[in-house]
């Protein structure tokens, strides 16, 4: 497999890597500017001259993929027999950078009810770099001709008709983001409770603060302490955008989301 098809495997597991491109050499060099090697926790694709700098660039990426945030970074080699490296010396003659870019892995959102707000909140989120799961127990909520507008942004989509859509939570990845904003205030109920058994990192419900006061007495009387239950956020948005329309709600949704995700990504 050469380093694209990697690249694009890595992307569909959602696996984190790092691709290191030769960015500039002086001299001699075993490789060409432009040669690629892709790097992930376990495996390697593609080269970029071998050796000892090559195995130093590899040392640097894993330590990157173990920050799990980290930004773009050039190393600088000199290849020659007074310069040694961690693995030992190198002596073609030349000098080269190497750029190093992370791919780190997506977030996943899974939108559970695509009713009018729902379907507005997956209309902006779908112009993210995301994992979007649309989950509607009605079979014409996710019909492909409604949904097709959403297919060109950024998010990768994935739609779900489940009768019972708790069923998707059991497969979600640690760290998922669920709205839940259902046409029933039972399969609300239902999915709040489901997701507090699971492991996201968001939990969000749309409602009035008397919808969420009686969620909270029954999830209570299904046996969750305070602790688990302030898991939830309710109602959900941006608070300064009080607008009730569809669209406005959207994008107060989404702009919460974006400022808890840039907060945590500079908390890490």
């Amino acid at each position: 497999m050469d380093w694209l098809a990697a690249l694009v495997q890595l992307r569909e597991r959602n696996e984190p890597a790092v691709v290191a491109t030769l960015a500039q050499v002086r001299g001699h060099s075993p490789r060409n500017p432009g040669a690629k090697l892709v790097v992930s926790a376990d495996e390697l694709w593609g080269t970029i001259g071998g050796g000892n700098f090559e195995a130093s660039v590899i040392d640097r990426a894993r330590e990157l993929i173990a920050l799990g945030n980290g930004t773009p970074e050039l190393m600088a080699f000199a290849l020659n027999d007074k310069v040694a490296t961690t693995h030992g010396v190198q002596c073609c003659g030349g000098e080269v950078s190497v750029l190093l870019e992370i791919l780190n892995p997506r977030r996943t959102v899974a939108i559970f009810g695509l009713g009018h707000v729902g379907y507005e909140i997956a209309h902006v989120l779908a112009r993210q770099p995301v994992n979007l799961l649309l989950v509607d127990s009605r079979e014409e909520a996710v019909s492909p001709s409604r949904l097709q507008p959403l297919m060109h942004g950024l998010a990768t989509v994935s739609v779900h008709h489940e009768p019972a859509p708790e069923v998707v939570l059991r497969d979600l990845p640690d760290g998922a983001t669920v709205l839940v904003l259902t046409h029933d205030h039972a399969e609300d109920l239902m999915l709040c409770e489901a997701a507090l058994r699971a492991k996201p990192s968001y939990i969000g419900l749309i409602g009035s603060r008397s919808k969420w006061s009686r969620f909270r007495k029954r999830l209570h009387d299904e046996g969750h302490d305070d602790t688990e239950i302030d898991r939830i956020t309710c109602p959900i948005g941006a608070p300064d955008i009080t607008a009730k329309d569809p669209a406005s709600i959207a994008i107060g949704v989404a702009a919460d989301l974006l400022t808890r995700w840039e907060g945590a990504v500079a908390a890490d």
